[in-house]
């Protein structure tokens, strides 16, 4: 009886062993497979960091752009008024009552 017994113990120890190394590979390749999972993560959250870096530099580039073409645009606007206004002075041939610096 004892002999049965001691075999059956064996029999129970090696099922537990077995089914303790397959929890151990089950457990060890959901953690391989979670930092593989993680680090892709990390690496598509990297790239979005950098791209949303280049398009927020664009967008800044393209403000810059667009302030440069409204000054120039109010630079050329000021000179054709100039322009205009001296024009018509000179058609009337009559010089500005008011001065522009301050005059009499």
């Amino acid at each position: 009886m004892s002999l049965i017994k001691a075999w059956e113990e064996n029999e129970k120890a090696k099922a537990d062993n077995k089914a303790a190394k397959k929890l151990a590979d089950i457990a060890a390749w959901e953690s391989s497979k979670i930092a593989e999972i993680e680090a892709e993560t990390s690496k598509l959250h990297e790239q979005l960091e950098r791209k949303k870096a280049e398009q927020a530099e664009k967008l800044k580039n393209s403000v810059a752009a667009v302030h440069r073409a409204a000054e120039e645009k109010r630079a050329e606007a000021e000179a054709r008024r100039g322009e205009e206004a001296a024009a018509k002075y000179r058609a009337k041939g009559e010089p500005p009552k008011k001065l522009l610096f301050g005059g009499v």
